[in-house]
């Protein structure tokens, strides 16, 4: 073990400051595939430091501007091959549970990849890295007496199933480190033959910052390190492991710097590298990343292939926060909510509506009040689906609607949308969109007792709901919760049950609302008031109606006709606030 004494790297980013980074704490690392054959004079070029401004990229627009991290600021997003869209994303390191923190980041990229897919028609290659080698697995496989590659199996199997749960697409590969150690010591290698790398006596690999010159900090900057190095091989304090030397009682593979095992940074350049090559689209990460393993990636990468820029576009999500609080969550602050806990009081679509309502790259606070304002907002939704539902079979009587107004109304809530996402994936301003369109059309739903049957409007009613269960759909956001459905005619054909009750209660309601005992073959004449021998069984429908309500079988009354609908509330623990 060594140590660095009074070693200080300050970081900024975009404009901020970012982190006063004590080195000495952690080891960082990095890797290779094949050794390229590269010459001095590429060397000197890859050095000149003409290539650390960001260049735009040649091929395909795809017509969106995205933040990149970068430029610090808005840029057309071109992809190297036109349709299709190369995406690196750094996955967990597998020790622990994984937290909202965690589904956060997750859950923002997912639904940025499912507009780039199914909005403008991108298909997205994405690889994603388990991490399944690491210190902290090391040491949770010591304290619980098993090895670490069993920890690593247990917590991977239980991130990908709460993906799942949280209703996150897959990544089109997932790649584990260990399964990639002859590749990443090829890496390393490549690296140290264009003179970017030094082994050290003690069987370590480091990065030498200062073989590429100032181009180090294309996503932060770093300032100047101040510092003595104590009882270490490094050159200077800002180089980083490629390679760890041997440890007992740690795992461990042959290199030709001895036994060892790789560092954090080298896995995910090595395995983007090793399926996309010197040229990457976009690499997604939260902003924690950024500094320093994003940074590090890039400067792997580019020492590797000898190129001026790997990766394109670098999109960070912002951190979730507890509401009152300036911290992220994190396991190390164990300030933590788990997936499995969260998702005991909430859906996975009122999480994922609690992330559209804010930028992706934004910070966003979590509290109870932030989480009923996107429960709020699904059952808004789900409302006036249901109101539009029974307007088009006849079951809603309403005044006249003006068609027209909500045909112009729907046209110009497409063009925001589309607008919203193509200006770095606005969903808030997309779901405001949505929600205002909502606002129109249940002007338009108004109940009334007596209506005109011949002047109907109920397909722009079908188009408005096609629109927003589509685009809802894109998001991954079921608003009908399909899924609960499902379950529920597994278990018995709770639909069947519930619509053949309202039907009988509906016959009950219409038998005591008439004015007399219906003629065989007419219709029942309706009372100013009801008899008084047939009120019990006004009082018990009403009843019935209540009693069903919080179960989640909700009953409406439109004069004659009932309608329902079925959804799921959970309750909300008392006291989760600041939790």
């Amino acid at each position: 073990m060594f140590m660095l004494q009074n070693v200080m790297i300050c970081v900024r980013l975009n404009n901020t400051r970012l982190l006063q980074l004590k080195h000495g704490a952690r080891h960082y690392l990095s890797g290779s595939i094949r050794i390229p054959s590269k010459t001095q004079c590429m060397r000197a070029h890859f050095c000149s430091g003409e290539e650390k401004t960001w260049k735009k990229p040649k091929g395909y627009d795809t017509g969106i501007k995205t933040f990149n991290s970068l430029t610090k600021r808005k840029e057309p997003l071109i992809l190297a091959k036109e349709g299709t869209a190369t995406w690196y994303s750094c996955g967990p390191t597998v020790y622990d549970h994984a937290h909202l923190g965690h589904a956060c980041s997750y859950v923002r990229f997912d639904i940025l990849q499912r507009i780039l897919s199914r909005v403008f028609g991108i298909n997205v290659i994405h690889v994603m890295v388990i991490t399944d080698i690491d210190d902290k697995i090391i040491k949770r496989s010591l304290e619980e007496n098993i090895s670490p590659t069993v920890v690593a199996r247990l917590y991977e199997e239980e991130f990908k199933n709460d993906m799942l749960s949280l209703k996150v697409v897959p990544p089109t590969v997932y790649m584990r480190v260990t399964e990639n150690i002859p590749h990443i010591i090829a890496f390393i290698q490549g690296i140290i033959q264009n003179g970017h790398a030094y082994p050290t006596s003690s069987g370590d690999v480091y990065f030498d910052i200062r073989s590429i010159k100032h181009r180090y900090g294309k996503l932060v900057e770093v300032g100047e390190v101040v510092g003595e190095l104590v009882g270490t091989d490094k050159q200077d304090p800002r180089d980083f492991a490629l390679w760890k030397g041997a440890k007992p009682q740690e795992p461990s593979w042959e290199s030709p710097w001895g036994r060892g095992r790789p560092g954090w940074h080298i896995e995910c350049s090595t395995i983007a590298s090793s399926v996309f090559g010197s040229q990457l689209d976009v690499h997604s990460g939260g902003i924690d990343l950024a500094f320093p393993h994003h940074e590090n990636e890039i400067a792997q990468c580019e020492a590797y292939h000898q190129c001026g820029q790997w990766g394109n576009y670098f999109l960070h999500s912002g951190h979730l926060r507890l509401k009152g609080t300036t911290e992220k969550m994190s396991k190390s602050l164990k300030n933590y909510i788990t997936i499995k806990d969260f998702l005991q009081s909430y859906s996975a679509d009122e999480f994922r509506m609690f992330c559209l309502l804010t930028k992706y790259r934004s910070a966003i606070d979590y509290s109870d009040a932030s989480m009923t304002e996107a429960r709020s907002s699904l059952a808004s939704i789900a409302a006036f689906s249901h109101d539009a539902e029974a307007y088009m079979k006849g079951q809603l009587l309403c005044p006249t609607v003006q068609e027209g107004l909500l045909w112009e109304r729907l046209a110009a809530t497409q063009a925001s949308v589309q607008t919203a996402l193509t200006d770095d994936f606005d969903t808030p301003r997309a779901i405001n969109a949505i929600m205002s369109l909502i606002h129109h059309g249940n002007r338009q739903l108004q109940a009334v007792t007596k209506g005109d049957s011949s002047s109907r409007s109920p397909q722009v009613f079908g188009a408005i709901l096609s629109y927003i269960r589509g685009f809802l759909d894109v998001l991954g956001v079921d608003v009908l919760d399909r899924k609960m459905f499902q379950v529920a005619d597994a278990c018995g054909m709770l639909e069947v049950v519930v619509e053949e009750m309202v039907r009988f209660r509906s016959e009950v309601r219409t038998f005591a609302l008439a004015a007399e005992d219906p003629i065989p073959g007419g219709a029942p004449q309706r009372r100013s008031h009801p008899r008084p021998d047939r009120e019990p069984l006004l009082r018990a429908c009403d009843a019935l109606r209540r009693d069903l309500a919080p179960l989640g079988i909700h009953i409406k009354d439109r004069g004659t006709n009932s309608t329902w609908e079925i959804s799921r509330q959970k309750a909300v623990p008392e006291n989760r606030e600041g939790a």
